[in-house]
C-alpha cells in the first residue's frame, strides 16, 4: 500500500513485501504471470519480476511457487545458483489458463495498483503544494517579455494550482507562457504508476510521449517498482480534444483502457490550447469540465457501464484567441480561478522584443530600420502589433537575404520585401 505520509512531506511508494501488500489479488497476479510466459515462452523468475515491476522475494516467487503446485508451469533449468535465475516454461494446463485470460484481457506489463493507492498518491503530491514566488516567476519568463500587470497576475494563478483563463489576439505569447509555467512546475518529481486496476479490469496510464522519467538522486528506500519517478506531466491538447477523449478509451481487441488526457495530466498541468477550435462545441466541452473544476474529482465510465471516481489534481489552462462571450457563460467563468488577457505589446516592449529577436538570429540591431519598420509597415496602415510579429518578420528577411544571396540586415529594401511576403490584409 502507498505510504500515508503526512500532507506536504516527500511521497513515496514502499515496496510490498507480499501479494497481500500489493493490494491486488491472487488471482489477479497469476493470471498477469502466465500471461507473460506465455507470451515470452522459456523466462527466468527474475526476468517476470521485472516484466510485473514486482519484487521477486516475496511476492513472484510465491506466485511462481503457486504456478508450479498447480502443475500450471515448469522449471526448465537454471542460470544460477540463485532461485530467480530458474528458468520458468509454461505448461500445457498452463496455456490453457492463459488462453482463457487472454480472452478477458490482453493485458501483460507491469502489475497495476489500486485506484484507492493512486488516489492517495495524488492527494499527497498535489500540485497545490507547489509553491512559486516572484523571483521564480522572472527567471521562468526571463526570455519573454511581459509588461508588468499580466507578470503580477500570473504567479498568483500558478499558485492556486487549480484554473486559468488565458485570452487574448494571436500572437501574443499564451501558449509560451503556458508552456514557461509547464517547465516552470518541472522540477518537482511526482511517482505515478504504470497502471490502475479497478474490479480486475486495467487503466494503462504512464505512456512515453506525456510521461518523461525523472533524473537526478532517488530516495535511499525501497520504492515499489510499479510506480515510476516522473517529471510533472505538462500535456498539451487543440484540436484534436473531443468529448470521447475525456472519457476512459476502451481497446475492444486487447481489452484494456487508456486513460484520459486529464487523469495523466493529474499532479502536473492540462493546456487546452486553441480553445473553441475544438471539434466538439465550446459549451459542450465547458459543460464536462464544470464539476471537476469544482469538486476536484472526476467521474470516468467503463464499458460495463459503472462509474469510478478519479483525483482531478490539475493545473488546467485554457488558450483561446476568441472573445470570451463567445464562448462561456457566467457559471463557467465563475469556476475558473483566474482570468487574464495577454494584450499587444506596447511601442515599448515591441522594440525589445524586436531587439531580443535580431540578437537571437544574428542580425545587426538597428533603431533608424525600426522607426522606419513602425512608420511605414504599422502606422500608415493602422496595423495592430502582435509578439509573434519580430520574430516572423526577422525570420522572413533572412529567407529572403539568403535568396538575394547578400547578409542578413535591416535594410529598407529587406524590411519592406519581408512585410509584403508577410503582412495580408483581412
Amino acid at each position: 500500500m502507498a505510504q500515508q505520509a503526512p500532507a506536504g512531506s516527500d511521497f513515496y511508494p514502499p515496496a510490498p513485501k507480499s501479494v497481500e501488500e500489493t493490494g491486488l489479488g491472487m488471482g489477479f497476479l497469476t493470471d498477469l504471470a502466465i500471461k507473460i510466459m506465455y507470451f515470452e515462452g522459456n523466462i527466468t523468475g527474475a526476468q517476470i519480476a521485472e516484466e510485473m515491476k514486482l519484487p521477486y522475494a516475496g511476492v513472484v516467487d510465491q506466485l511462481l511457487e503457486f504456478l508450479k503446485r498447480e502443475k500450471l508451469c515448469e522449471v526448465k533449468g537454471t542460470g544460477g545458483f540463485a532461485e530467480a535465475s530458474y528458468q520458468y516454461a509454461i505448461a500445457e494446463r498452463g496455456r490453457a489458463i492463459a488462453r482463457e485470460a487472454l480472452e478477458r484481457s490482453q493485458y501483460a506489463g507491469p502489475a497495476p495498483v489500486t485506484l484507492e493507492d493512486y488516489t492517495l498518491s495524488i492527494h499527497r503530491q498535489t500540485v497545490g503544494n507547489i509553491v512559486v514566488h516572484q523571483r521564480t516567476m522572472r527567471q521562468a519568463l526571463s526570455h519573454m517579455v511581459i509588461d508588468e500587470k499580466t507578470f503580477s497576475q500570473l504567479g498568483p494563478a500558478v499558485n492556486s494550482g487549480r484554473s486559468l483563463f488565458l485570452f487574448g489576439h494571436p500572437g501574443n505569447g499564451k501558449t509560451a507562457i503556458a508552456e514557461s509555467i509547464g517547465k516552470m512546475i518541472l522540477g518537482d518529481p511526482m511517482y505515478i504508476p504504470y497502471a490502475i486496476e479497478i474490479g480486475s479490469q486495467v487503466i494503462r496510464l504512464f505512456d512515453n510521449v506525456n510521461h518523461v522519467p525523472a533524473e537526478g538522486p532517488v530516495p535511499a528506500r525501497q520504492i515499489d517498482p510499479r510506480w515510476i519517478r516522473v517529471q510533472r506531466p505538462v500535456i498539451i491538447t487543440g484540436g484534436e480534444l473531443t468529448l470521447e477523449t475525456l472519457d476512459l478509451v476502451y481497446d475492444p481487441n486487447n481489452k484494456y483502457y487508456e486513460a484520459p488526457f486529464q487523469v495523466k495530466a493529474n499532479g502536473g498541468m492540462l493546456l487546452i490550447d486553441d480553445f473553441g477550435r475544438q471539434q466538439v462545441r465550446p459549451r459542450d466541452l465547458l459543460n464536462r469540465w464544470i464539476v471537476p473544476l469544482e469538486k476536484r474529482v472526476d467521474f470516468l465510465t467503463l464499458h460495463t457501464g459503472r462509474k469510478i471516481e478519479v483525483p482531478f489534481d490539475v493545473l488546467i489552462v485554457f488558450s483561446t484567441n476568441l472573445a470570451p462571450r463567445d464562448l462561456v457563460d457566467e457559471a463557467f467563468l465563475r469556476r475558473i480561478r483566474h482570468k487574464i488577457e495577454i494584450t499587444d505589446p506596447s511601442w515599448e516592449e515591441y522594440r525589445e522584443i524586436f531587439r531580443r529577436v535580431c540578437e537571437a538570429k544574428g542580425v545587426p540591431y538597428d533603431e533608424k530600420a525600426l522607426a522606419y519598420l513602425i512608420q511605414e509597415h504599422y502606422l500608415k496602415h493602422n496595423r495592430e502589433r502582435r509578439s509573434c510579429h519580430p520574430r516572423d518578420l526577422v525570420d522572413q528577411l533572412i529567407d529572403t537575404a539568403r535568396y538575394l544571396n547578400v547578409t542578413p540586415a535591416l535594410s529598407k529594401e529587406l524590411v519592406d520585401r519581408a512585410c509584403d511576403a508577410y503582412f495580408v490584409e483581412i
